[in-house]
């Protein structure tokens, strides 16, 4: 009788398990952007009427749909924080940009590249959204860079709210000089200085030392002039939904004080601090081995109350 009990009890575990699995539709979608397709990953709660549903864009660089960079990492970042997201009954989308992954044949030269590209496919993914009827509000995402590029694509959309998640509070070139400042010898740091003040002012340079190539290759020279031109701060301060800011205590590539400068620009937002959580969304401490291993450690748990913070902030703006 006993081991009969254990048999029926773990068949109804089972059963629980595959219930649990079932309630959540993964998809693929696509976006026909005019010039091309791109793809995307569609995570969506069973439901009898719409959900909120939530556009993740992710950050610099070739960083693809799950959050990974080929040169970075793999994190799965942006994946694990939209399964958390759908358990707790929240439709997500997250996308591959062009010159990126699946979106390479978009952009196989990534000399044409540029912030207004990216904008204008994040609205394009915006407006399918929300004529879809399975959605209900919708939430636009965006890490790192890709708060940037959601604050400057949320005014033509019908969003009804933004979450900043680790988003810089200052014009990028700013960032570059302080990273580089730390990074390198004097000689390459004062060449370093005068490519940022030549791509500021909107001026191409091919002569970049082979050390430098990694930020500064002619090939990518010309998207550094579309994102210098933007300042982070006043686009956020000119939204007109609300706004969540997210950043963690142990971000070694956006600070604290990069949130500060966002909820400065736009008092009406509300800025959450995550103890410990670094750029890559785990609880990490500020050593500096250590943070770089967690850029390549899919394992790592997300930081525990990010979701939580996230998803009330998504269900309160419908």
């Amino acid at each position: 009788m006993k081991l009969r009990f254990l048999i029926l009890l773990a068949a109804l575990f089972t059963s629980f398990a595959h219930a649990a699995s079932g309630s959540i539709l993964q998809r693929p979608i696509d976006l026909d952007t005019g010039s091309g397709t791109l793809h995307g990953s569609l995570l969506l709660p069973r439901s009898t009427s719409p959900v909120p549903v939530v556009l993740m864009i992710s950050g610099s660089g070739a960083t693809d749909r799950d959050g990974n960079n080929d040169d970075a990492g793999r994190t799965d970042s942006l994946k694990k924080l939209a399964w958390a997201l759908a358990r707790a009954g929240i439709a997500s989308v997250r996308y591959d940009k062009r010159g990126v992954a699946s979106g390479l044949p978009l952009a196989p030269d990534e000399r044409s590249l540029s912030v207004e590209g990216y904008v204008a496919d994040a609205v394009a993914w915006a407006r399918q959204l929300s004529a879809d009827p399975r959605f209900g509000p919708l939430t636009l995402l965006g890490h790192s860079e890709g708060a940037l590029i959601a604050t400057l694509a949320a005014p033509n959309t019908k969003a009804t709210g933004l979450i900043s998640l680790a988003g810089s509070g200052r014009p990028i070139d700013l960032i570059l000089r302080e990273q580089l400042r730390e990074r390198l010898p004097p000689d390459l740091y004062a060449r370093s200085e005068q490519l940022l003040d030549e791509l500021k002012a909107g001026q191409l340079d091919e002569q970049v030392p082979p050390p430098l190539q990694v930020v500064f290759r002619p090939s990518v020279q010309p998207y550094l002039i579309s994102l210098f031109r933007q300042n982070p701060a006043k686009a956020f301060g000119a939204l007109e939904i609300p706004a969540l800011v997210v950043q963690g205590e142990h971000d070694i590539q956006v600070s604290v004080a990069d949130a500060d400068a966002l909820v400065a620009a736009n008092p009406k937002a509300r800025k959450v601090l995550i103890p410990g959580m670094n750029h890559v969304l785990r609880i990490v401490p500020m050593d500096l081995k250590q943070q770089v291993a967690s850029y390549d450690n899919p394992d790592l748990p997300l930081a525990a109350g990010l979701a939580r913070e996230l998803a009330g902030f998504i269900k309160a703006n419908r």
